[in-house]
């Protein structure tokens, strides 16, 4: 290892003897200067595919603020989300491990435990002001602070995942208490779900959008804590459906650009919400500048999972998934893999683009090694600073993990170039190479024996028990 970079280990060291501060300045051989405090700006949007950014290679939709990110910061091509639904997907972001080890595997009436490290926590243990706004939605059903339960002290949106179907519902959380909107909720006798009859439904006098209160808000609390270190969550809820309003679900207030499209309407509206998110995207990072924070801040952008074929849209219309097969409830790349760009001016070259396999669980990690803190023991995932800052030698995924729970269970395993995927315990495991595969059409399990094997031997490894979701 050359004189200028570190190597992990010491890294690790000089944090726990809590001398950041220098630890970065020793990872920054290269010349370029980490603060030791930095803010963190964690955006994640709800069901966006890995095809529906114009970096990414959308044709259609706009998206010129997140592309210009891309172009000021780093892509990670090969990102993966926690799972691919929105309850275990968060799971894993907060706390760090793979749907193996989570407490939270599904969309299920399982919540975090207070024994669960999350971001939320690490951020606040280390001085953090810690927020999140938009959509919790980890696990059911979730007590009105659970937020605040699991390391944040500032909260604003909706709690469960199926009110956040609801664009314009009745009422939001802030803080553990609700705040009545000026909207007017129907709950039809059909929609309502056990133990959620005050949560779904349809509005009958649409006046205000939960996303604009979100991009607001958030505005607002980087107002409110530019003079201190913060953390900001940000889980937006477009371009999820409501799935209560069938085919009329891609609810926004307006087509905007696309309002003169020869398109469906659900079409239009799931355009309009990709490009009203980004238009946010802008807002926030025009934010950090106006108060001279972008240099001192780490914003990242990425999706819960892939795309959805709820509230009339079809992802083939826009070829939301781009080159890869499957959608949202998928374990194949379409399902999982996601958009990921890594945007801090001085430190992340701009304009970069990685290959590196990683995941989301890889973001405790990441984060814990950033600020000057530990991570828990039991993470899966591995630190991304070397990646981010072109800086010492990035550690290696022996492999990724993932288990389904709804209609079987669907186990996967990323390891290297091969994917594998069993669609139940008792079916036999498909096996690609996504080194010249990507798109995931060719099953070469019959000509590799000996990697099915290994995958099999994954998979059997890396899932522990839990009583509410058995293999």
């Amino acid at each position: 290892m050359s004189d200028s970079t570190v190597s992990r280990r010491s890294f690790l060291e000089k944090m726990r003897n809590g001398a950041a501060a220098a630890a970065l300045a020793s990872v920054a051989g290269c010349g370029k200067s980490l603060p030791a405090k930095p803010n963190v700006v964690l955006i994640m949007v709800d069901d966006l595919g890995y095809g529906d950014l114009g970096s990414w290679g959308q044709k259609e939709i706009q998206t010129p603020n997140i592309d210009r990110m891309a172009t000021q910061g780093m892509r990670f091509t090969d990102h993966y989300a926690g799972s691919t639904v929105c309850a275990p997907s968060r799971c894993c972001l907060m706390t760090g491990v793979h749907t193996g080890h989570a407490r939270v595997r599904g969309n299920t009436n399982v919540l975090m435990e207070p024994q669960d490290y999350t971001l939320g926590k690490l951020f606040k243990d280390a001085g953090y002001t810690t927020g999140c706004i938009g959509k919790w939605g980890i696990g059911h059903p979730p007590p009105p602070n659970d937020p605040q339960k699991n390391g944040f002290d500032h909260f604003f949106g909706y709690l469960s995942m199926w009110h956040a179907h609801n664009f314009y519902t009745d009422f939001l959380w802030r803080n553990g208490e609700k705040v009545p909107l000026k909207n007017i909720v129907q709950h039809p006798e059909t929609h309502y779900k056990e133990d959620q009859r005050e949560l779904v439904g349809i509005s009958t006098n649409k006046v205000e959008y939960s996303h604009d209160l979100f991009a607001n808000e958030a505005l607002q609390f980087i107002e409110d804590n530019k003079d201190q270190p913060f953390f900001l969550y940000l889980p937006f809820t477009i371009p999820h459906a409501n799935n209560e309003a069938g085919d009329k679900g891609m609810e926004v207030p307006n087509h905007g650009i696309y309002a003169n499209k020869d398109w469906p309407e659900p079409q239009k509206g799931h355009a309009a919400m990709i490009s009203r998110m980004d238009k946010d995207v802008g807002r926030i990072e025009d934010k950090l500048k106006e108060l001279g924070l972008t240099e001192n801040t780490l914003v990242i952008f990425t999706s819960d999972n892939g795309p959805h074929k709820e509230g009339g849209a079809d992802p083939a219309f826009n070829d939301s998934n781009g080159p890869l097969r499957g959608m949202k409830r998928d374990l194949y790349e379409g399902g999982i893999r996601v958009p990921m760009i890594a945007k801090w001016p001085g430190v992340i070259d701009a304009g970069s683009n990685s290959d590196h396999v990683s995941a989301f669980w890889d973001y405790m990690p990441t984060f814990a090694e950033l600020i000057g803190w530990n991570a828990p023991a039991e993470t899966d995932g591995i630190s991304l600073l070397p990646t981010l800052t072109g800086s010492g030698r990035q550690q290696q995924h022996d492999n990724l993990y993932w288990e389904f729970h709804e209609r079987g269970v669907k186990q996967a395993v990323r390891m290297g170039k091969w994917k594998g995927v069993r669609l139940g315990v008792d079916s036999k495991p498909e096996l690609y190479d996504l080194s010249v595969d990507i798109g995931e059409t060719n099953n070469v399990a019959a000509q590799h024996p000996d990697i099915v094997a290994e995958i099999v031997k994954r998979i059997e490894s890396e899932h522990a028990d839990h009583p509410e979701f058995p293999i």
